[in-house]
């Protein structure tokens, strides 16, 4: 019988919500990625062509009627969720760049809520989407190498990353 008791103790532990962390929170994040953080966000109104095109981007419908950004000059920073298995995945976003020339600067996992695929935080994955640029056809430029026993997680990432690309591409057409 204790043995039983120890087993649901163990399990109980390393349950779904074993990693399931905020590890950042988004002042911090536009701290670490501004010389002078904003301190309002602005709004992305969404279109009916930008909602189609996101939806296009994400692979399933995209609520609301604005996405909210913080911006300095050309860089944009974008606090975005998606969806890994079960739960979101909140991810910030950093881009940077001209209409004719914008790349991802920096993307870092502020909260993750699933059981599995917690590894996307660490840099080591994150440090592949620098420099990262978006297709014509709203594709990433490079190839992100995924991580075993991830993929729904890494997929939320890429869909992210492209989304606060195609995000960026908008605001500054609309400057």
């Amino acid at each position: 019988m204790t043995l039983f008791v120890l087993f649901l103790l163990v399990f109980s532990l390393t349950s779904n919500k074993a990693h399931s962390a905020i590890y950042q929170t988004t002042p911090e994040f536009l701290s670490e990625n501004f010389s002078v953080p904003p301190s309002k966000a602005k709004s992305l109104w969404l279109t009916p062509e930008l909602k189609k095109l996101s939806t296009e981007i994400l692979s399933r419908p995209v609520r609301g009627m604005r996405v909210r950004y913080y911006s300095e000059d050309e860089k944009t920073a974008w606090i975005l969720e998606e969806i890994g298995k079960e739960r979101p995945i909140t991810v910030g976003v950093v881009v940077n760049g001209s209409i004719e020339d914008f790349h991802i600067e920096h993307v870092k996992v502020l909260a993750f809520r699933e059981s599995r695929g917690w590894e996307v935080r660490y840099p080591s994955f994150t440090n592949q989407y620098k420099n990262v640029k978006m297709t014509p056809d709203h594709e990433l430029d490079q190839n992100i190498d995924g991580i075993t026993g991830a993929t729904l997680s890494v997929w939320a990432l890429n869909k992210i990353a492209r989304l606060a690309l195609f995000y960026h591409q908008q605001v500054l057409a609309l400057n």
